[in-house]
């Protein structure tokens, strides 16, 4: 019997109820050979509905549930494909897609009451996400690491079709990827400095530039939730916002919700350290990562106000006055 886990309940998506989304899991598991009798508990909310399936004989997958209208298909193929060649080509430990009955690695799902949505298979990966009590500067050479030999990969892939969002000073716009800033929780307390801050980010934004050398696919949000630590294996997980973006952003994406604290500094030697094993970066790039942190800030702060269903969004109610407070320290820099 295909059954959803309890998780799921707690959970509340705009417009829709847990049933709803039981009888989309319902039907996606037939696509699959491996999902026959599964389970479903849903894991994690976000731009997807992310699941782990548990077998009757103990196997484990991870499938997502695509958010309608978020991705289109070709953009979800783009991602699989650059998986599929991180781990081919660059050694990469990161998810690896399973393909449906029908050989295809994206499936449509259609269910009564519910939009048609793309779901995706991955093989599970062991290990759990680490804690900001944790030690983390070792992971963040590790993430270095892993960010210069994803930013080598891309500068040389080739695949002239990839379709994937970007991640620059468009972010900053009303019609933002993730919403405008501008309507976020407790932006209008603030607006004065964050209006500010806007036109600051773009014109330093501008003067940096998008040349090859900086700017290509990218992870854009290689955050500790992000990654399995098992032993000594580190894996890179959740490339559902791969894109075109700066590749110092993903140093900004890394240090999400954590970058107001005294550990910053730290983390960021670490995160250069380990990057400057595989590739280096400019002098230009790496002051660049100040303005890239405030920009992955007002980026989140937009995501807030558009996803105040989650958990992460009702636990940063204070996250607007946190940004003014850094981005007048920024401006007066």
């Amino acid at each position: 019997m295909n059954t959803i886990g309890s998780a799921a309940e707690s959970v509340r998506e705009p417009a829709r109820s847990p049933g709803l989304i039981e009888r989309a899991i319902t039907s996606c598991l037939p696509l699959w050979p491996q999902l026959a009798d599964g389970r479903a508990t849903l894991i994690n909310l976000s731009e997807n509905h992310t699941f782990r399936i548990d077998g009757p004989e103990g196997q484990r997958h991870i499938l997502r549930l695509h958010r309608p209208g978020y991705h289109t298909r070709d953009a979800i193929r783009s991602e699989l494909d650059w998986l599929q060649a991180l781990r081919a080509e660059g050694g990469m430990p990161v998810p690896r897609p399973l393909p449906g009955n029908d050989g295809q690695f994206i499936q449509q799902v259609s269910a009564s009451g519910i939009s048609e949505r793309f779901a995706v298979l991955f093989a599970f990966e062991e290990g759990s996400e680490p804690q900001v009590h944790d030690r983390l500067e070792p992971l963040f050479e590790t993430l270095g690491g892993y960010a210069a030999r994803n930013h080598l990969h891309a500068a040389g892939y080739e695949s002239a079709d990839v379709v994937r969002p970007r991640w620059d000073e468009s972010v900053l716009d009303p019609d933002g990827i993730w919403g405008d800033w501008r309507k976020a929780p407790g932006a209008d307390a603030v607006r004065d400095v964050l209006d500010r801050l806007d036109t600051r980010l773009r014109s330093d934004l501008a003067a940096y530039g998008k040349g090859r050398e900086r700017f290509g696919l990218i992870h854009a949000d290689m955050r500790l939730a992000n990654l399995l630590v098992d032993g000594e294996r580190v894996a890179l997980i959740d490339f559902d916002d791969c894109g075109f973006g700066w590749f110092a952003y993903d140093f900004a994406a890394a240090v999400s919700f954590i970058d107001d604290q005294d550990v910053l500094p730290g983390l960021k030697a670490a995160w250069l350290r380990g990057y400057a094993r595989h590739r280096a970066l400019a002098p230009e790039d790496i002051a660049a990562m100040d303005t890239l942190v405030l920009m992955r800030r007002m980026l989140l702060l937009a995501w807030t106000g558009t996803h105040a269903e989650t958990d992460l969004a009702r636990s940063q109610a204070h996250l607007a006055q946190l940004t003014a407070e850094l981005g007048e320290a920024y401006l007066n820099q």
